[in-house]
């Protein structure tokens, strides 16, 4: 049975908010495996000093930058599995980072860092592409479980990516669900046009549009989403779910501002309509 035993590490200065106590996994696997890549993205340094030691305690690769100009060239030296992103630094904004990001990497798990004031730019975040955000103050238990979460779904992503059968080849018929003018890949983790171009989700849009393929014509609340593909409580304050929903149907709806497939159902959630 794996040990876990609670660490606490002093730093010089560290930011009155920040919590450092830091839960730390002993356990030793029998075989090894690949350690996920996480760039952290913040210019707090003590910050970045402590997190690094806290995720390399819990089997991460890290690798830390203070600014955005010093992150993309670590990404284009060596792209990261995840990357946890501060959205307000000085120079140039954590944003315009993930912008980049999403354009060059869709694949790439994102977890934005922000403070609780920073409302706007939570939502623009999501909106460009984050899978994910976490609120300072924060405890680093809380945050551990949200990069795993992200890491599992980036995992399940690229080993799909890595089994794409070649053109022409057949696939289960039971792990491909078509609606409107696409097809939904379970097994591939891919959304396919009725031409065979491929449209690019992010881990996060893949699981939710799944989760309605699965569940069509089934009114799904706020609450219920959070909880079948984040595996967490929702906070009643939290629009990530909201904000990718609006994503979804920029990909997949004709008219997005008038959507008939992903219908928002009021006072009660989404319902998933196939044949919208």
């Amino acid at each position: 049975m794996a040990n876990h035993c609670v660490s606490i590490v002093s730093i010089q200065a560290p930011p009155a908010w920040f919590a450092v106590l830091l839960p730390v996994n002993t356990s030793v696997d029998s075989a090894p495996t690949a350690l996920p890549q996480l760039l952290l993205v913040d210019d707090d340094a003590p910050l970045r000093t402590v997190l690094a030691r806290f995720f390399e305690f819990n089997q991460f690769v890290v690798r830390t930058a203070a600014d955005v100009p010093e992150a993309r060239r670590l990404v284009q030296a060596q792209a990261p599995d995840l990357i946890l992103l501060d959205v307000n630094m000085p120079g140039e904004s954590g944003l315009s980072l993930l912008r980049w990001l999403r354009e060059q990497y869709p694949a790439m798990g994102i977890i934005m860092l922000s403070g609780a004031r920073d409302t706007v730019d939570r939502v623009v975040g999501l909106e460009v592409g984050a899978d994910d955000y976490v609120t300072k103050p924060f405890e680093t238990r809380e945050l551990l479980a949200r990069v795993r979460s992200l890491w599992r779904r980036v995992s399940l992503l690229r080993s799909a990516l890595a089994r794409v059968p070649a053109v022409g080849d057949p696939a289960p018929s039971l792990q491909r669900r078509a609606f409107g003018r696409f097809e939904l890949d379970l097994a591939q983790r891919r959304l396919l046009q009725v031409d065979g171009q491929e449209v690019m989700l992010t881990p996060a849009e893949f699981d939710l549009l799944a989760l309605f393929v699965r569940h069509p014509h089934k009114v799904l609340s706020r609450s219920q989403i959070a909880a079948l593909v984040e595996g967490r409580e929702r906070d009643v304050y939290d629009r990530s779910i909201d904000l990718r929903i609006l994503r979804l149907r920029r990909k997949i709806e004709a008219r997005p501002e008038r959507p008939q497939m992903l219908r928002t159902v009021r006072g009660a959630g989404y319902l998933f309509d196939p044949q919208g």
